[in-house]
């Protein structure tokens, strides 16, 4: 699987005839806070509260027979994001998830007219699942990870941000299947060239980090909290990408549930765990950050009740 810049500039024709450019703030008690230039791109103000929306929009604008459908697997945001470009163009879509997914979250996805199959004990047998139903109706099997159409598409929100702000030194960008990094690698290579891309991800998830510092594709438990940022495998194709990264950061579940802590009360923004991450990895390391102007991507703010109770303590 590959994608040039190229395809992320097609990409942005599709998604700008459906959605408007997300907005990119700073906040001066965050500034002080972090002891930087933060900008904040708050994907979280997306019609489904997270960016992947961008890529499902893309995908589904190319399908050349889009009543086929189209079958995925997902935990939550590349979910909703299927289920709403599905509705937008009319096509059928499935999505299976674990059978103990969050129900608010299966609950959303199928108010965006998308079925909903719980099955399996985790996203490996979700994704097991999704691939016997595509070859049993024909439907196009979409990875969240290894889709290029996808990844175009995430592209956009980087072309975005570079536009608007080429002298950054830094992007810090949550990993999970990495599709978002690897999509902003291939941007600042073009825009940006002295724009650092900084990946993190959580230590307790860290297959995609231990992928890229070994460079091989590897698994490793998957015991986060962080649903965004929940995933046991890495996939090739942004992987691929990811050898493009400046660093590739690990930080704690607590540090990401304080982050998201720190949005709500200095930036006033929800931000779902994976969204707080870029953050939580400049407050880790303030003295990398100290005087530089970078940007942090609030991938989503698709936060469960108990994040939300989590916030005031």
């Amino acid at each position: 699987m590959e994608f040039s810049y190229a395809d992320v500039c097609a990409a942005r024709e599709i998604v700008r005839r459906y959605l408007p450019p997300t907005p990119m703030w700073s906040y001066p008690v965050l500034d002080r806070l972090a002891g930087a230039t933060v900008l904040v791109k708050h994907e979280n103000t997306q019609p489904v509260g997270a960016f992947k929306v961008r890529g499902g929009l893309t995908l589904l604008a190319s399908l050349p027979d889009p009543e086929r459908g189209t079958v995925t697997y997902s935990t939550g945001n590349h979910a909703q994001s299927m289920a709403y470009a599905s509705r937008i163009f009319g096509a059928p879509c499935t999505v299976v998830m674990p059978a103990a997914a969050n129900p608010a979250k299966a609950a959303a996805v199928e108010a965006w007219g998308a079925e909903v199959v719980l099955t399996g004990d985790d996203l490996a047998a979700a994704e097991e699942y999704a691939g016997k139903l595509a070859e049993e109706t024909g439907a196009r099997l979409v990875s969240p990870g290894d889709t290029a159409e996808l990844l175009a598409g995430v592209g956009t929100l980087y072309q975005e941000i570079l536009e608007a702000r080429p002298d950054l030194d830094a992007i810090v960008v949550p990993i999970g299947s990495g599709s978002g990094a690897a999509a902003a690698t291939v941007v600042a290579r073009e825009l940006a060239p002295g724009c650092r891309i900084i990946g993190v991800q959580s230590a307790a998830s860290p297959a995609a980090h231990d992928s890229w510092r070994d460079g091989t594709l590897v698994s490793r438990p998957n015991r986060t909290r962080v649903d965004g940022l929940a995933t046991g495998r890495a996939f090739a194709g942004p992987q691929r990408h990811l050898r493009d990264l400046a660093d590739f950061v690990l930080v704690t579940d607590d540090q990401i549930a304080e982050a998201q802590r720190v949005l709500a009360r200095d930036a006033h923004t929800l931000a779902e765990g994976a969204g707080a991450a870029p953050l939580a990895a400049v407050l880790a390391d303030r003295e990398r950050f100290a005087g530089r102007a970078i940007a942090i991507v609030c991938t989503g703010g698709n936060a469960s009740s108990g994040e939300i109770a989590a916030l005031a303590a």
